[in-house]
């Protein structure tokens, strides 16, 4: 592929622009082509003697070993046992990174838009309101990165929590076997009562779990009327 060498923010940002222009799955990367166009590309830095930055090099040998896992002999597992993709938590790195560029996005166009507009005194909302609009989302995406942004402002809003540092590691593929355990009890639980936990790394397993279970239609996410609460269920 002839890729010019176009300006990146980092490793994840030319990443994200070769798994765009191959028009791969995001969660099914061919690492092996995307392995080789990104060394390509640092190649390209060298022979025109641009700087190339340290995570750019970091991100190449983590390419190159989650290729060489992929190429191994896989080993035999249990049935309760979910097999380990190589490419799991590169994926998420991916996805968390994609979400904060699409948010960032978002505000700088609502910055934009706002400077046009010109405010008034408030008025009852009810006028506006026609009750007989409901809302039912199949597990869109739209409905889900909502629920995503209304739980971050839950979030910003409260006093932190004393909490205890651990060493337990949180991943994608442990979550999704916690929802299932929930949801296999309780069939329908509230977006908000997922994120027991608010770290970081609790929060973006948690919201990469919902968003891989909602694609294989595991799970859907509905609101049935607006402003109400959002609600995570069993697809039936």
């Amino acid at each position: 592929m002839d890729l010019k060498l176009e300006v990146f923010e980092g490793p994840l940002d030319l990443l994200l622009h070769l798994i765009k222009e191959n028009k791969m799955d995001i969660f099914d990367i061919e690492i092996d082509s995307i392995t080789k166009q990104y060394l390509d590309y640092i190649h390209k830095m060298k022979e025109q003697n641009l700087d190339i930055s340290s995570s750019y090099l970091v991100m190449a040998s983590e390419l190159t070993l989650i290729k060489a896992k992929m190429l191994l002999p896989k080993p035999k597992i249990e049935k309760e046992e979910e097999e380990v993709d190589p490419r799991e938590e590169l994926v998420s790195r991916l996805l968390e990174y994609q979400a904060y560029k699409e948010i960032t996005k978002t505000l700088k166009e609502n910055e934009s838009k706002r400077q046009k507009i010109h405010t008034k005194l408030p008025e009852n909302i009810n006028n506006y309101i026609n009750n007989d609009t409901t809302i039912k989302g199949e597990g869109s995406i739209d409905l889900l990165i909502d629920a995503f942004k209304k739980f971050l402002e839950r979030k910003n809003e409260e006093k932190p929590l004393a909490t205890k540092v651990t060493m337990k590691e949180i991943t994608v593929s442990s979550r999704k076997l916690e929802i299932r355990s929930i949801l296999k009890k309780e069939k329908k639980i509230s977006f908000f009562k997922l994120f027991p936990v608010t770290t970081k790394e609790y929060i973006v397993a948690t919201f990469l779990a919902i968003l891989d279970m909602a694609r294989k239609k595991e799970l859907t996410i509905k609101q049935d009327e607006l402003f109400s609460d959002i609600t995570v269920e069993v697809m039936k």
